[in-house]
């Protein structure tokens, strides 16, 4: 049986050490060892250190069953540890090796069950622990603060530890750290307020950290101990995400040595499923702590996650107030619908309240609104231009406006801006000036990795570095953000309100003018229907006289004369009456009703019985459906469309009138308008060419001259006012020479269904 380490040796430099796989290194530290067993049971992996603890070496145990190497009682107490419902990760199993007592961690990693074994410690600890324990959640229910919190915290674990030094180190957005509280021994240097670039914790480490929350380096002068295996696959390894022994990164060991550490102990600050921050404790000797010790600092860290929502909203509850506050004072105020309420808007001073802003601009209709704090107007109308095309979201904010608009970098008057597109070209913006502040940084952050001639190194020099840091305002707040979106909202709708204000006013204005038109257009239709009428019939008496005078003497110059007099006032008279019936049907406020179009048929041509028979024509009508209809205006429509069959009658063939109708539904090309009954009129007359088919139903439009045809050409566009009256719809449809039809379409009846 061959057996081989599976120690990691790719090559690990500064420059790629974002990549070390730090969860496979092959080795661990040498406070324990480590067996890795199958699912059958069979010792797979075991750490070269076993014979310092058992008599017994790695080789003598790999490949053999582990019932067969520590009997069958050990066998059988791990088998129930791992089948129990005892949560592994908190309670390690003790148990007796080879007469030999040992607490062992016991996880699972890629179908391995990894067993990680230390000497028993006292007991006497867990009681000491118990009682610092009890003390430390008393002390907390005192603390208001989240910060006040975690110097708690950073105090009760140092006592609980016996840590030198314990830190709670904060992440930002970027991962760079902020050492948040401390409890140090008093002769050493304090590092309260220090901040350490994100470059010191990689990518890889940090999730790790999210993995296994407790991390421990017992001696960081200690020699790694190799993990040997069956030699019976390629590539063969194994994850130690999980483990409590695994040796760490000898970048990381270099870093610590660079800072005198000689121990660490390291616990993960989990929040919202995030790396929020760490407490680390580090000790300038060798140290190791019991695992009933790590359980009670890995308490620590959780009494502080459990917290931080509560804490940090606590801390923000006052403000967030203040700024609720300022909020319904602004949407209390009634303010008028005019442009001119902006003014007054501007001037409030809750609206600077309301996201703790330095100054603020409402624009509308290419003016700025200004108070407090605030750009130059040409540097607004540039930022606005160019935010416009760059936010993606329905607003934008930012504390540093340079990272994203560099030309705006010297305007120190908006280094943090919150910017509302409010439509019609309007917005509003919140303010903010920038803020100097200093950073003090544990070493210069630019120099995390060194070159010297011995090659690349992690920083040794610990030194503190300031940093003053510009052109970026103090970071707004969620609560201030909520309340700038949800003001902007409402001055939205405000300014919708202005403007409708506005275009109701106009078409109010313009609705005095119609009507005023309207019934001077009365009048003048009064006059021409009625009082032109009078007049009209005098002419057609006084030549009728004449001519009847003249009647002997047709050759008489004056008789055609008077004949063309007599013609046009008839035809004036006939005008002026279609004129009224026009009216009439635009101004019919009477009801739509059932009516039988069967009677209205026979009542046209009862009326136009006498034309019918002079032009010898044949009228061919089927069964017609009833319709909701107003009579007199299906009469005059019936009228209107058969009389305009007779009139333009073939001169070649006596004319042919078929009406036909449908009561099923039917939809007309280019509308979206069901219609559910339809009657159509066709001749066989001149027809006409399909091209003037619109044209028909104007007012006054005709397609033949007076000498050949006589009319107002009113008649079809009656006949469409008619239909519009009703609801319904009227197309013409001809070829010249060949004929025409007409068909009108009826609107569906509220009452029928269609399904």
């Amino acid at each position: 049986m061959n057996i081989k380490d599976i120690v990691n040796r790719d090559l690990v430099t500064l420059t790629n050490c974002d990549q070390e796989p730090i969860h496979i290194p092959g080795q661990i530290q040498p406070h324990g060892f480590l067996i890795g067993l199958t699912s059958d049971w069979t010792i797979d992996y075991c750490t070269g250190n076993i014979s310092s603890f058992i008599d017994i070496s790695h080789t003598q145990a790999l490949g053999n069953k582990f019932e067969t190497v520590f009997g069958g009682s050990a066998h059988q107490l791990i088998f129930n540890y791992i089948n129990s419902d005892t949560v592994q990760n908190v309670f390690p199993l003790e148990i007796e090796l080879l007469g030999k007592k040992f607490q062992v961690n016991i996880h699972q990693s890629d179908g391995i069950y990894v067993l990680e074994a230390e000497p028993q410690f006292d007991k006497q600890i867990l009681g000491d622990v118990y009682t610092q324990t009890i003390e430390f959640v008393t002390q907390m229910n005192n603390t208001k603060s989240l910060k006040d919190l975690c110097a708690l915290v950073a105090e009760g674990t140092r006592e609980i530890t016996g840590y030198d030094r314990v830190m709670i180190y904060r992440f930002d957005e970027q991962y760079n750290g902020e050492v948040y509280a401390e409890s140090c021994k008093k002769d050493l240097e304090p590092f309260l307020g220090l901040h350490y670039p994100h470059t010191d914790i990689p990518v890889q480490a940090r999730e790790l950290y999210i993995k296994n929350q407790l991390r421990l380096i017992v001696d960081i002068n200690y020699q790694p101990v190799p993990i040997f295996t069956i030699d019976d696959k390629d590539y063969k390894n194994l994850d130690l995400s999980l483990s409590i022994l695994r040796s760490t990164s000898p970048i990381h060991v270099q870093y610590l040595k660079n800072m005198g550490v000689g121990a660490t102990l390291t616990i993960s600050l989990i929040h919202h499923d995030r790396l929020w921050g760490l407490i680390a404790c580090h000790h300038y000797s060798q140290k190791n702590i019991s695992p009933a010790v790590r359980l009670a600092a890995k308490l620590q860290g959780q009494f502080i996650t459990s917290q931080i929502d509560i804490r940090e909203s606590n801390d923000e509850n006052i403000n967030a107030k203040k700024s609720l506050e300022a909020l319904e004072h602004l949407a209390a105020h009634d303010l008028p619908l005019a442009e001119d309420s902006l003014n007054a808007i501007i001037r409030m001073p809750e609206l600077l309240a309301l996201c703790n802003s330095a100054g603020v601009s409402i624009s509308f209709r290419n003016k700025i609104y200004k108070n407090g704090l605030t750009p130059e107007d040409d540097q607004i109308k540039a930022f606005v231009e160019l935010a416009e095309h760059k936010r993606s979201a329905e607003f934008y904010v930012t504390r540093k406006i340079s990272d994203d608009f560099p030309c705006l970098e010297s305007c120190s008057n908006c280094a943090g801006v919150i910017y509302h597109p409010l439509g019609n070209s309007s917005h509003i913006i919140w303010y903010r000036p920038e803020t100097v502040s200093e950073i003090n940084w544990a070493g210069d952050p630019e120099k995390s990795i060194v070159k010297d001639e011995k090659g690349l190194h992690p920083r040794n020099s610990f030194n503190t570095w300031k940093q003053v840091v510009k052109g970026q305002s103090s970071i707004w707040r969620q609560y201030e953000v909520n309340s700038a979106a949800k003001y902007a909202h409402s001055l939205h709708h405000n300014l919708m309100m202005i403007l409708l204000s506005e275009e109701e006013e106009k078409y109010r204005l313009q609705s005095e003018i119609l009507r005023e038109t309207n019934s001077e257009l009365e009048n003048i239709n009064w006059i021409s229907t009625h009082d032109l009428q009078e007049p009209l019939r005098k002419i057609q008496m006084i030549t009728s006289k004449l001519l009847a005078e003249k009647a002997d003497t047709p050759e008489d110059p004056d008789f055609d004369s008077l004949q063309r007099v007599s013609k046009s006032a008839s035809r004036m008279r006939e005008l002026l009456q279609d004129i009224l019936k026009y009216t009439r049907i635009k101004n019919t406020r009477e009801a739509a009703e059932k009516i039988d179009l069967n009677l209205i048929f026979e009542s046209v041509i009862e009326e136009i019985s006498e034309a019918v028979s002079e032009t010898d024509a044949v009228i061919e009508c089927g069964k017609l459906p009833q319709v909701n209809a107003i009579g007199f205006l299906m009469k005059q429509l019936f009228l209107n469309i058969i009389q305009n069959s007779l009139k333009y009658a073939s001169p070649d063939r006596p004319p042919v009138i078929k009406i036909t109708a449908s009561q099923e539904p039917v939809m007309i090309k280019n509308l979206f308008h069901v219609y559910c009954s339809w009657v159509k009129f066709s001749d066989n007359g001149i027809g006409f060419d399909q091209i003037h088919a619109d044209s028909l139903f104007k007012v006054f439009t005709r397609l033949h001259t007076q000498q050949e045809y006589s009319g107002s050409g009113i008649g079809l566009a009656l006949c469409k006012k008619i239909m519009q009256t009703l609801g319904g719809t009227i197309t013409a449809e001809g070829k010249a020479g060949q004929g025409a039809s007409i068909t009108i379409y009826f609107p569906c009846d509220p009452e029928d269904s269609l399904i």
